[in-house]
């Protein structure tokens, strides 16, 4: 997959996975009662700060808060910016 888009400094853009749409019982949720999705996959990454080298690399699954980054959608897809420290975890 190719972006034309080059997050800076500290910033990554991560897509989202898609939200659940059964639960583990077999109950389907409807699209007004799903969660926002906390996991993604690390898509584009900046350079860094000076003082800070990133420590995700594109292709990481990462979690982040559920309210964390900037929503965009590039080429009909949706993607969030955040920075990094807005990322929790690498899975």
């Amino acid at each position: 997959m190719s972006l034309n888009i080059k997050p800076l400094a500290d910033r990554v853009l991560v897509e989202p996975t898609e939200a659940e749409t059964k639960t583990a019982s077999g109950i389907i949720i409807p699209d007004n009662a799903k969660e926002k999705p906390q996991r993604g996959t690390v898509v584009a990454i900046g350079n860094g700060t000076k003082d800070e080298p990133l420590t995700v690399k594109v292709g990481d699954t990462v979690l982040y808060g559920k309210y964390g980054g900037t929503d965009l959608k590039l080429e009909g897809k949706d993607y969030l910016m955040m920075r990094e420290s807005d990322i929790l975890a690498i899975i």
